[in-house]
């Protein structure tokens, strides 16, 4: 196989068009009539709402799909200077932009003191125009459910995350925190400040 230089413009231009048709695939993919059968079985079930899955530590979590905007692998963060707030890692790159990287485990307090801050996979989520990157150690999926059938979370809990949680999941048998990701957001927006 012949090994292929390219100049700087060229190799720019070769990024470019290779992210473009990965935006045409997923577009594609989206108005695929599979899809478009799956979502109309899913709304004849009554299920009327999705979360993507995630772990962290031994703790499993979702968030709602319409917050997520992708999930990457893993990369390198670059840490903040005179960052006050534990579970912001830094800042890591996101299809070209930096994007700050925040630690649910941190914040969560899941795993005690010595939580594992960094995961196998990257949640990229947007809430009113703010992007950030959570770090999770497994994504197990998209779960649809009926608005009417999420719990309530238990107030006995001493969890960090049931802060968080605005209601509990049936997910394959366990009860997991769906997040309340308006409140997740404003609560990293005033302790980035």
């Amino acid at each position: 196989m012949a090994d292929i230089k390219r100049s700087g413009s060229d190799a720019a231009g070769y990024v470019l068009d290779r992210v473009s048709t990965s935006e045409a695939l997923a577009r594609e993919w989206a108005d695929s009539p599979s899809l478009a059968a799956h979502e109309t079985q899913a709304r004849d079930f009554g299920y009327s709402e999705s979360a993507l899955v995630f772990r962290i530590g031994e703790e499993w979590l979702a968030l709602a799909t319409t917050v997520v905007n992708e999930v990457a692998d893993a990369r390198a963060v670059h840490s903040l200077p005179h960052q006050r707030n534990q579970a912001v890692l830094g800042v890591l790159n996101i299809r070209g932009a930096l994007r700050i990287c925040v630690s649910l485990a941190r914040l969560f307090q899941v795993g005690g003191a010595s939580a594992k801050a960094t995961g196998q996979h990257l949640l990229v989520a947007m809430h009113e125009g703010q992007i950030l990157v959570f770090p999770v150690d497994e994504v197990a999926g998209v779960h649809r459910y009926d608005a009417q059938d999420v719990g309530a979370a238990p107030t006995t809990l001493a969890h960090a995350a049931t802060q968080y949680t605005q209601g509990l999941l049936d997910w394959r048998g366990r009860k997991i925190g769906l997040l309340d990701h308006g409140l997740l957001f404003y609560a990293l927006n005033r302790s980035m400040t």
